[in-house]
């Protein structure tokens, strides 16, 4: 399950994780404090926030030749470009100066933090070991001809599933960016799974967007969305040359957070100067 619907809103299931680390670090640092110490309420949201900056920050300094020549991206955090330990280590940081500037919040913050810490680290290691290395799904589309075509004849090479539809406004931004790394990755497949609509709508789409794809499948009842577990558009899913899933990405792709994501393949899968992102 790459995805949780809640009502009218799908969030994806590690976002979904570390709200729940964050109300159970709260929630345990209230107790705490009860029994003397300052309440870590505020200080944990600034630390959570904290985090966020310092994740991306440290991304886009990853990635800053992409970033370069369009700076609003820098802001347009829909990519969900971040990286794990330039959050950790802002939080780690704000943690000791909140701690030095204030004794009273010593205890019930460092509870809070390590209950929330430990339900974060057990629940996505569970969730990454449940969903690692899940094999390709047994399924069969059609192309815009008709003819059907089984998943798991793009086996034997690095393949990425692109879950899509016209009518989603993310789809439509990410669709250059899937484009161009078609021709930057010549050694992966990209494959575009269109969700419920006619070829003839996604003929018309490709044609007045002047867009170039070179595999598209129409998933009329949305099978493969209900296999992976995500009714979220977009999802991207990445798969090893075996067919075994190594990766995903719910929401917008930028050529950043694509590049990052493509380094769930092995080094040898990707050309290095692909991987370098010219």
């Amino acid at each position: 399950m790459l995805s949780v619907t809640l009502g009218p809103l799908t969030m994806a299931l590690n976002h979904l994780l570390m709200l729940a680390a964050l109300a159970i670090a709260c929630v345990v640092g209230w107790a705490v404090a009860r029994r003397g110490g300052q309440s870590p309420e505020s200080a944990l949201f600034n630390l959570f926030l904290l985090g966020v900056l310092g994740a991306r920050v440290t991304f886009v300094l990853a990635y800053w030749p992409m970033y370069r020549d369009e700076l609003l991206q820098i802001i347009d955090i829909r990519d969900g470009g971040f990286l794990l330990w330039g959050g950790l280590l802002a939080i780690v940081l704000g943690t000791l100066w909140q701690g030095w500037r204030q004794p009273g919040l010593r205890r019930p913050l460092g509870w809070a933090l390590a209950s929330g810490g430990v339900f974060w680290v057990l629940a996505s290691l569970g969730s990454h070991l449940y969903s690692k290395g899940t094999e390709l799904p047994q399924l069969t589309l059609r192309t815009a001809s008709g003819q059907s075509m089984a998943l798991h004849d793009y086996r034997g090479k690095p393949l990425v599933i692109n879950i899509w539809a016209t009518w989603c406004p993310p789809c439509r931004r990410e669709m250059p960016v899937l484009q161009q790394a078609q021709h930057e990755y010549p050694h992966v497949t990209f494959l575009f799974v269109n969700q419920g609509e006619t070829p003839e709508n996604v003929s018309t789409f490709l044609a007045t967007t002047g867009l170039s794809l070179t595999h598209v499948l129409f998933d009329g009842a949305g099978q493969l969305a209900q296999r992976v577990g995500s009714m979220a558009l977009p999802t991207t899913l990445f798969y090893s040359a075996d067919g075994r899933l190594v990766g995903s990405h719910l929401g917008e792709l930028s050529r950043a957070s694509l590049s990052h994501a493509l380094q769930s393949f092995e080094r040898d899968d990707v050309p290095a100067s692909a991987a370098k992102g010219n």
